[in-house]
């Protein structure tokens, strides 16, 4: 809210008990009248001393299933005649003249249904509360509309804050932005689930449905209202009959429904209204329920239309969900960044899952060690804490791969390094093309190839495995990771070093 902040109200502060509670005879309701009007005029007047021409619709709000205003519900929410395209239009950001913006106000004051944050920016701001409480925000003071507020009869009050300024339930959680890699992913969940649905909340208890396919799903995108939260739900509309059968006794819960042209439909109701609302789906060929309760029904993952510029600029805040979580962790993290975590699994296929923080990291066969294995578990087991380098962070699969062996020193230098020294090592394969030794004293030793044109020809059909070899290191392939030995040349090396001698 801007610095300077009036409360503007039709009530007379001499009319106020000692705990400022009102104890006149004003009605809290408007007067559909000169009441009315006055306010309206108060609000024109600070919008033309703050040289305000236009107004920006701030968390917009359709009444929901439970109406507690003191006036009747009225069709519509009282938008109807402002946005001619349809609620959709009284969006998150939605720019609309001072006119529209006073009749905004005027629908806020009657209880109509419609809520919103009127502001300018920084500059200026409206906020209609209870009982005809207006709170109007301004970064002047606009003395010559604090006089024409009392020439009206109505009562200015300087504060220091609206009691409807904007205040995130848990301001440290960060709404998941529709961007690259969200649409990526959700091109992949299509691929993935043939079919998900799409809701698009474009203001609080209003939503529109949608069925993406892989053909239809840039479509959907260009038509969604700015700055709305998007959910996406998978095998959401199921048989009929199902759906019915779904509905809990007692509770709040949404319906939605596929009638036989395709349009999707969706109320929220609760027990009084489930029979009601079975019969409308006599003609449908599929539906749906949700639960409104939290924690009981989310969807695969949330996320909210950035502006033309990519900058998230709607204050939407939901119950996130574990692929939203996921995705909140995996914007702390980075390529080359060393994590600790947990071995939660060995995988049949031999990939190790590791827990980080609360997200499943993966390490592949090939990064756990630099040295040769037979198994996973040879190298680590469950339960087991490990340090790790960050391979990669892919937001749209929701992958982290981890390499333990990036976090440890790389033998192979100091193995090529002993290229022409001659070792005895035990022989741990036979294979058609030769022999593999093993040339360091340890059980995850390093082993080379001895081909059958480098054995001495009295070995080449007695040597068995677990046999001691002279073997001498002939190349070390850091590239490919490999090394090449010869008997032959051990032998000849051996018999000179004693000619030598």
């Amino acid at each position: 809210m801007p610095p300077f902040v009036y409360r503007i109200t039709k009530y007379d502060p001499a009319h106020r008990d000692e705990r400022g509670h009102y104890i006149g005879a004003e009605d809290t309701v408007s007067d559909h009248g000169p009441v009315e009007v006055a306010y309206l005029a108060a609000i024109a007047a600070f919008a033309e001393a703050a040289g305000i021409d236009q107004l920006e619709i701030r968390e917009p709000q359709i009444g929901g299933f439970a109406h507690f205003g003191l006036e009747p519900p009225v069709d519509g929410y009282g938008l109807a005649d402002l946005f001619p395209a349809g609620p959709a239009g009284f969006h998150d950001g939605a720019l609309v003249p001072i006119a529209v913006g006073l009749e905004l106000v005027r629908s806020m004051l009657r209880d109509n249904g419609a809520w919103c944050r009127l502001e300018a920016g920084g500059a200026f701001a409206v906020h209609v509360g209870w009982d005809q409480y207006v709170y109007i925000g301004s970064n002047q003071p606009c003395e010559t509309a604090l006089a024409r507020t009392r020439a009206l009869g109505l009562f200015p009050e300087r504060l220091d804050a609206s009691p409807y300024d904007f205040a995130p339930d848990d301001p440290a959680y960060v709404q998941r932005p529709a961007d690259a890699d969200y649409w990526g992913r959700l091109h992949w969940t299509v691929s993935a689930h043939r079919a998900v649905f799409l809701e698009e909340v474009f203001a609080v208890n209003a939503s529109r449905w949608h069925r993406l396919t892989r053909d239809n799903i840039e479509t959907v995108r260009s038509q969604l209202a700015p700055r709305a939260q998007l959910a996406i739900w998978p095998d959401l509309l199921t048989d009929v009959d199902t759906a019915v059968a779904a509905l809990p006794d007692e509770g709040l819960v949404e319906i939605v429904w596929e009638d036989e042209d395709g349009q999707i439909t969706s109320t929220v109701v609760d027990e009084t209204q489930f029979e009601a609302v079975t019969s409308q789906l006599a003609t449908a060929r599929a539906a749906g329920v949700v639960s409104m309760y939290a924690g009981e029904d989310l969807p695969l993952f949330t996320a909210v239309l950035p502006d033309s510029d990519g900058v998230l600029r709607a204050r939407w805040q939901t119950e996130p969900t574990p692929s939203d979580r996921n995705w909140a962790f995996l914007k702390t993290l980075r390529r080359g960044q060393v994590v600790t975590g947990t071995v939660t699994t060995i995988a049949s296929f031999g990939v190790t899952f590791v827990d980080i923080g609360g997200f499943t990291a993966m390490i592949n066969i090939p990064e756990l060690s630099w040295r040769p294995f037979d198994h996973p578990s040879d190298v680590v087991s469950v339960g087991q804490e490990v340090t790790a380098e960050v391979l990669d962070v892919d937001m749209v699969w929701e992958r982290v791969p981890l390499s333990l062996r990036a976090v440890e020193e790389d033998p192979w230098p100091q193995v090529a390094q002993r290229i022409g020294e001659v070792v005895i090592g035990p022989v741990t394969k036979i294979v058609p093309f030769g022999v593999f030794v093993r040339i360091e004293d340890r059980e995850d030793g390093f082993q080379g190839l001895v081909h059958t044109s480098e054995l001495d020809e009295s070995s080449r059909d007695v040597v068995e495995v677990g046999d001691a070899l002279t073997v001498k290191i002939i190349d070390v392939d850091l590239a490919r990771r490999r090394i090449a030995l010869s008997h032959v040349q051990a032998l000849t090396s051996t018999t000179e070093g004693q000619a030598f001698d």
